[in-house]
């Protein structure tokens, strides 16, 4: 009997999800990748069924290709925001910084 489940489903930022979870698809296979067996990567994730798991992988394997373009993808968004995030500093540290030298400027 054939079946219309979807494993997957790229959500409104263009990110691919896993089932109707918020468990992104990289995660998944970025485990597998690792040797790690479905069952270890639903008990990582356990708003995934195993079939959703399995599901996802399986996904993987029989679109590879455009998986992996779409990882590289992803990687390459990852590393302009973590470029963007070290140019701006932390916002924590820059307020730090500021009440250091305004005490600082204070002493007499």
């Amino acid at each position: 009997m054939p079946s219309d489940k979807s494993y997957t489903r790229v959500d409104e930022h263009g990110v691919i999800r896993v089932g109707q979870t918020r468990v992104m698809l990289d995660s998944v296979i970025a485990a597998f990748q690792q040797g790690q067996s479905a069952e270890t990567i639903q008990q990582q994730y356990p708003s995934l069924t195993l079939e959703e798991v399995y599901g996802a992988i399986t996904y993987y394997l029989g679109h590879q290709d455009e998986v992996d373009a779409y990882l590289q993808r992803q990687s390459d968004v990852w590393e302009q925001w973590r470029t963007r995030a070290a140019a701006q500093g932390s916002p924590v540290l820059r307020r730090l910084r500021e009440r250091s030298l305004l005490h600082a400027s204070e002493r007499p």
